[in-house]
């Protein structure tokens, strides 16, 4: 059995998601600020009427911040309990369906506050897929101050 995830970059790295936690792919949205919320929130999105919540993944992670005027891509995200998200990722990539036995256990070189939010890795041909914990990444209760 394979499964379908959905690639973007982030600092560097290749992250994956699996497809049927994305809603959508937005090109950069306008933000509105939130006054006190945690540094990881960049602001909130009006996605036709409904207002969610953008966490910008490099804050999250602890990666560095990205250069001034460097476009964005946001990953529309639904949880289990169906809390819809909106990750900032620098740029979105494609949809891979890896076999299973790519599959392993993230190493010990992964730094910390990333293997808190990944739960696997993917060898790929050229490089390494983090795929991310949705549930965990858009989690502001296990999010770092």
């Amino acid at each position: 059995m394979t499964s379908q995830y959905c690639t973007f970059r982030l600092g560097g790295h290749l992250f994956g998601v699996p497809v049927d936690t994305v809603q959508e792919v937005l090109r950069e949205q306008a933000l509105t600020s939130v006054p006190l919320a945690p540094r990881e929130v960049s602001g909130l999105i009006n996605l036709r009427g409904q207002i969610v919540i953008t966490v910008d993944l490099r804050e999250r992670m602890g990666l560095p911040p990205r250069g001034e005027g460097e476009e964005t891509t946001n990953v529309v995200v639904r949880t289990a309990d169906e809390t819809v998200t909106s990750l900032l990722v620098d740029r979105i990539g494609d949809v891979l369906e890896p076999d299973e036995d790519r599959f392993e256990a993230p190493p010990d070189t992964v730094p910390a506050r990333l293997r808190e939010l990944v739960t696997r890795v993917c060898k790929l041909d050229k490089e390494l897929m983090l795929v991310l914990d949705t549930e965990k990444t858009v989690d502001h209760e296990t999010s770092a101050a």
